[in-house]
């Protein structure tokens, strides 16, 4: 299979930390909105859009499926 075509479909660093940092930050909003802590709500959604923003600049800094640092696995 040609790389230079391959999407990547999200397998980088820049995607996993994003995505795990939203799963966590979700997690505790879910939690906290039904314990009715709309503080730490809030806060997790901060947390959240962080997370969306973390992908971003871990993709420019060369982590992003075509970054200098990112190495592609072979898929088998």
């Amino acid at each position: 299979m040609n790389t230079s075509t391959e999407p990547g479909h999200g397998h980088s660093p820049a995607a996993w930390a994003a995505v795990i940092v939203m799963l966590a930050s979700l997690s505790v909003a879910t939690v906290a909105f039904f314990l009715g802590v709309w503080w730490l709500v809030v806060a997790s959604g901060v947390a959240t859009l962080m997370g969306w923003g973390l992908g971003f600049v871990l993709s420019a800094a060369g982590w992003g499926v075509n970054g200098p640092k990112y190495l592609p696995k072979e898929h088998s």
